[in-house]
């Protein structure tokens, strides 16, 4: 009996999202790795689940990947890349970590946010972390609590207009500290147990939420 309770009340709760947040249509997705990682070091399983579904993906390998140059840089690179590959088509993003930031700057700062209809942001520091104080670059700068660019992003992410938002964090990651800068007032946050901040993106948990709330090709 206290089995079938709760198979309805889950059963409940996933209409109840699924009517609150109509599915996002996903033909193409764009994955944004973070510092010192490429394309597939990144997103290998991640991009599998969307593929498998029919799902283009485009996993472009930003240069320099430790950010010396600075996140904007980064950002005309994602912009020329999604541009040279879906033209003026509409896509989806998800970012992770320092790809996270990358993105917004792009969505935000770049005229992104008009083509894309849902950005993921896993691990990502929307606040910024103290871990960025031992790195070097105007990138590793950039992602400090306080920064110029932080304080930018957060005063033009209007400009993501009513754009659905979801942001994961893990209470164990090691590299966003403090942990809580992975939640962002503008997103719907979610706290997944991971025991490694790179393994976010491996996460079960992370890609089925992730793959649930899109709707793929037919």
């Amino acid at each position: 009996m206290l089995r079938k309770l709760v198979a309805v009340s889950l059963l409940s709760m996933t209409v109840a999202r699924a009517g609150e947040s109509p599915a996002i249509p996903a033909r193409r997705v764009v994955l944004v790795h973070g510092i010192f990682q490429n394309d597939w070091r990144c997103f290998g399983f991640l991009r599998n689940d969307l593929e498998k579904l029919g799902v283009e993906c485009l996993v472009p390998s930003l240069k320099p990947a430790d950010g010396r140059d600075g996140l904007p840089v980064m950002a005309e690179q994602l912009k020329k890349e999604i541009n040279q590959r879906f033209g003026n088509e509409r896509v989806v993003v998800i970012g992770f970590s320092m790809g996270g930031l990358i993105s917004r700057y792009y969505l935000q700062e770049l005229g992104g946010a008009q083509r894309c209809d849902g950005f993921f942001s896993i691990s990502t520091p929307h606040h910024g972390t103290k871990m960025a104080h031992l790195f070097y670059g105007e990138g590793a700068r950039q992602m400090r609590p306080g920064s110029e660019f932080l304080t930018r992003l957060a005063a033009t992410e209007d400009r993501l207009g009513k754009m659905p938002v979801v942001s994961y964090r893990t209470p164990a990651d090691l590299v966003i500290l403090p942990t809580t800068s992975s939640e962002w007032d503008r997103a719907e946050n979610l706290c997944i147990p991971c025991p490694l901040h790179p393994m976010m993106t491996y996460s079960p948990r992370v890609r089925r939420d992730i793959v649930s709330r899109l709707s793929p090709p037919r």
